[in-house]
């Protein structure tokens, strides 16, 4: 479960997060959509520890993620830019060197590493350099590092971005087992249909604060919309970052 609680964010000139609240259950996949400058990525990199709140609190397992920051981190997985894989290592090569890097010690991280690629259905690729791999064999070596310590939460950033139509699909595939798994599951978007196929909840952003939460059929009844497209425009009063 990930929580965040009245977070405040002033970067430079731009009050990035402007009390900003909402939870992220376990077995559910939340999403943060908002138009660009919403403050999306900076909760996110608040979650991972990349920046530190002026305000307000973030818990990952009801663990702060400030004052408890090693053991958040042990029950977060993030998952990174799939096209920024290190290409001279296989993906088991790759998926260990973080199974170790999170704590694992060698017989664990590699047993860790055989699950997670059994997993993911990876055991074609696992011992090919990633020098080369398509854009889903890039986004499931992705996943399985994100995933490899058996964190509670997945957390990623606008995760289709770049990804072509196949990948996306996969991608989304894979979310909802982990869903069904137990995990919780947050990402950004600012992606309509991405956001609608997936999620239970969604946390509408606006200038670093919540205007809305709930599913994509509570906000369309909410706004007496039809589609979420149009739920999100009347929330939000403005059809600025509407992406088809």
């Amino acid at each position: 479960m990930i929580k965040v609680t009245d977070l405040h964010k002033k970067i430079g000139q731009v009050q990035a997060l402007n009390g900003l609240s909402f939870e992220a259950h376990n077995g559910t996949i939340t999403g943060l959509l908002g138009p660009n400058g919403a403050g999306k990525t900076t909760c996110l990199r608040t979650l991972f520890g990349l920046l530190k709140a002026d305000s307000g609190s973030a818990e990952i397992d009801s663990l702060n993620v400030v004052t408890q920051s090693s053991q958040a981190k042990q029950q977060l997985g993030l998952f990174p830019d799939p096209f920024g894989l290190y290409e001279r290592l296989t993906p088991r090569e790759y998926v260990q060197f973080f199974a170790e890097l999170n704590g694992m010690a060698g017989k664990e991280a590699k047993q860790a590493t055989d699950e997670v690629l059994s997993l993911l259905k990876m055991q074609d690729i696992a011992d090919r350099r990633c020098q080369g791999f398509s854009q889903g064999q890039r986004m499931k070596t992705a996943l399985a590092q994100a995933i490899v310590h058996k964190p509670t939460n997945i957390v990623l950033d606008e995760p289709t971005r770049g990804l072509d139509v196949m990948s996306t699909r996969l991608l989304r595939d894979l979310l909802l087992m982990l869903k069904q798994q137990g995990h919780c599951v947050l990402f950004s978007s600012h992606v309509m249909q991405e956001v609608a196929a997936l999620c239970d909840q969604v946390v509408v952003m606006a200038a670093g604060r919540v205007v809305a939460q709930g599913s994509p059929a509570e906000l369309c009844l909410r706004t007496g919309k039809t589609s979420l497209e149009d739920a999100f425009i009347s929330l939000i009063g403005t059809d600025e970052g509407i992406a088809a």
